[in-house]
């Protein structure tokens, strides 16, 4: 007999799930915020240093980022860059603010990169990752059930790899599937494809659960059984395909 999923009022027959990362199995806020705090505060020194009243105007404007008075980061957009672009896509986000003060584009790129390496460094040097409430758990629950478990992502394989590990969750998960492992990365079906292929199971006996909107659709798109939004903070309007939504893993339950 097939294990079950609960959730909700819901009870869903499934062999396998999915699991998006960034705000989905790692708090985004506390594993990226600090990063993106990095980031935007070397950026905006390099446009100071250019001069002309190039310095940032508005800092959520750059990376949908949110922040206090005091310029402290305190939340992000979940439909936003932060949550959602590649790390291509992000480079190209603040190289174009360098362009747009004046500095070549081939040099922005490569200002750019390294201030993104420099926060990544800190980063790495912190083991910076903070699992959501009630993870550990929930992994627990599917692994005595013999559910099949498998990482979804727009992240990049090394950095992936590291977080997984500095969480101690990376052995829960049987495939993980990456950005730079697929042609089409969300909103794009392959990465779930890719990973119900690897992990001998049907999509239609498979759930994913996300955070953003792209997850959701990529469950769709793939034919998977169900697409779980979560969203810590309540806020789901984002999250405008998913099958059911939850506020965290206190919500699921896994019997068979």
């Amino acid at each position: 007999m097939m294990p079950q999923l609960h959730v909700n009022h819901l009870a869903v027959p499934c062999q396998c799930i999915l699991f998006d990362k960034d705000g989905t199995l790692l708090d985004l806020l506390a594993t990226w915020g600090a990063w993106a705090e990095l980031v935007l505060q070397e950026l905006d020194n390099q446009l100071a240093l250019i001069g002309g009243g190039s310095r940032l105007p508005d800092l959520s404007r750059v990376l949908g980022t949110r922040h206090g008075a005091d310029g402290r980061l305190t939340g992000y957009d979940p439909a936003g860059p932060l949550a959602m672009a590649t790390a291509e896509e992000t480079t190209g986000i603040l190289a174009w603010h360098l362009y747009g003060a004046g500095v070549p584009w081939n040099e922005a790129l490569a200002r750019v990169n390294a201030i993104v390496k420099e926060a990544m460094n800190t980063l790495r040097a912190r083991r910076t990752a903070v699992p959501l409430p009630g993870l550990l758990l929930f992994l627990q629950q599917c692994s005595a059930a013999q559910l099949k478990l498998g990482v979804v992502t727009s992240d990049g394989d090394r950095t992936t790899g590291e977080q997984l590990e500095w969480m101690g969750i990376a052995g829960f998960f049987q495939t993980v599937v990456t950005r730079d492992r697929v042609r089409q990365g969300k909103p794009a079906p392959e990465m779930a494809e890719t990973a119900c292929r690897e992990l001998g199971v049907l999509p239609e006996n498979t759930v994913i659960i996300g955070d953003s909107n792209a997850d959701m659709q990529l469950g769709k798109g793939a034919g998977l059984r169900l697409s779980v939004g979560i969203s810590p903070d309540g806020a789901a309007g984002h999250l405008l395909d998913a099958d059911v939504i939850i506020t965290g893993y206190h919500q699921l339950r896994i019997t068979g």
